[in-house]
């Protein structure tokens, strides 16, 4: 496989944070946040702060039911954003060398939910009840309808890996020379599954969550999108590493060592030929757990030291499962792509936990003028770890 540079050339964006570029840029530089949503909507009787989607999504009813679904609706979301960029980039390419690769958790198990509970009360399944709606792969294929590609069309379900693994399959298909243009990205919306899922496992905090501090109780879910139009033309940002472990620890839980963690985030400067020191701002996987942030700073410390600006997201957006790697690598994009580079503050309580190793949080007004790459780390279940890193080129 050839190494030619592969870049992200547009972003559409979703998420609670709203779909505005800049808007969401000033939001993760304020410091203050009041993104998330409280409500039970999905946990009747327990009222959670979530990462819900407020701005107005479009429409489906002209769709076919079976791709009438809230995900599809956040993933129609962001790739009108980027729609004219992309008929641009395809007009001149055959429909048979342009791919979509999108990671998702959930696909339309929401909507599988309402008609489960209508069959309860009703007997039956609703009338414009398709199973295909909540199938994994549901997104792709829409996706590839709705703009009549031909390429290959799939989606990755590796929980919150997915669309951080997304980006680099959509790098190889490129490298591989099996596409000239590849739509990739994740997306997933709030369901109960996963918010009582989360629950069951007492990893959900009734607060706005706190990443690395000493009274840290769990995470937020949330929902959203972001899309990136990749390929070999030049643009602002390249995906210039990538590194991928599997450590199978536990079937949820980290390994406390950071093994698979600190092998991901070594690969990804190996692949893109840099040093720890070049790496100018850290986006951490940071889900507010007792063990995942224990052992993320672990990891931190000993790959890329003490002295790295890093802040976790998930306060601001909430952790969005199989969009998360997309949309955190979206932030990275959106840093990376300003003078004078605001970076995303990291919203805590500031009480140190003294079992965390010691990593540099992003505070207020912190910037970086001459900020030129950017890791995301995107650490899942079963233990399937990705560090990406992302280079500004113009």
């Amino acid at each position: 496989m050839n190494k030619a540079s592969v870049y992200l050339n547009q972003l559409g964006i979703v998420c609670a944070l709203g779909d505005q570029h800049e808007a969401i840029r000033q939001k993760l530089a304020s410091g203050n946040n009041h993104s998330l949503t409280r409500t039970d909507d999905f946990s009747p009787g327990q009222t959670l702060p979530l990462g819900v989607v407020n701005t107005p999504l479009p429409e489906l009813c002209d769709y076919p039911p079976q791709e009438q679904t809230r995900t599809n609706q956040l993933l129609l979301a962001a790739m009108m954003q980027i729609r004219e960029a992309y008929e641009e980039a395809a007009s001149s390419i055959d429909p048979l060398r342009i791919g979509i690769v999108l990671g998702t958790s959930t696909s339309g198990i929401g909507e599988g939910e309402k008609a489960v509970a209508y069959h309860h009360d009703q007997g039956k399944l609703p009338n414009d009840f398709h199973y295909s709606r909540q199938e994994m792969a549901s997104p792709a294929a829409s996706l590839a309808r709705w703009l009549n590609t031909k390429g290959p069309a799939y989606v990755i379900s590796t929980a919150c890996s997915s669309s951080a693994k997304a980006l680099a399959s959509a790098r190889r298909l490129l490298r591989m020379g099996v596409c000239d243009l590849v739509i990739a990205g994740g997306v997933d919306s709030l369901c109960g599954l996963t918010v009582n899922g989360f629950s069951a496992l007492e990893s959900v905090s009734s607060k706005v969550c706190q990443p690395f501090s000493l009274s840290r109780d769990g995470i937020n879910i949330g929902e959203g999108a972001a899309l990136f139009l990749l390929s070999h033309e030049q643009g602002e940002v390249a995906l210039r590493g990538v590194g991928e472990t599997s450590d199978a620890h536990h079937i949820s839980a980290p390994d406390p060592e950071g093994k698979g963690a600190i092998a991901a985030m070594t690969l990804a400067l190996q692949d893109a030929d840099l040093d720890a020191q070049d790496i100018g701002y850290l986006n951490l996987h940071g889900t507010a757990t007792p063990q995942n942030d224990k052992m993320e700073s672990l990891a931190v410390a000993q790959v890329l030291g003490s002295d790295v600006a890093c802040s976790s997201t998930k306060p601001y957006t909430g952790h969005t499962l199989g969009a998360a790697g997309a949309i955190e690598a979206a932030i990275c994009w959106l840093t990376l792509t300003q003078e004078n580079a605001a970076l995303p503050v990291h919203l805590w309580d500031q009480q140190h936990d003294p079992s965390v190793a010691n990593i540099n949080l992003v505070k207020p007004t912190t910037r970086h003028k001459n900020l030129t790459h950017a890791m995301s780390n995107s650490f899942a279940f079963g233990g399937n770890n990705i560090a990406l890193i992302l280079e500004r080129t113009a």
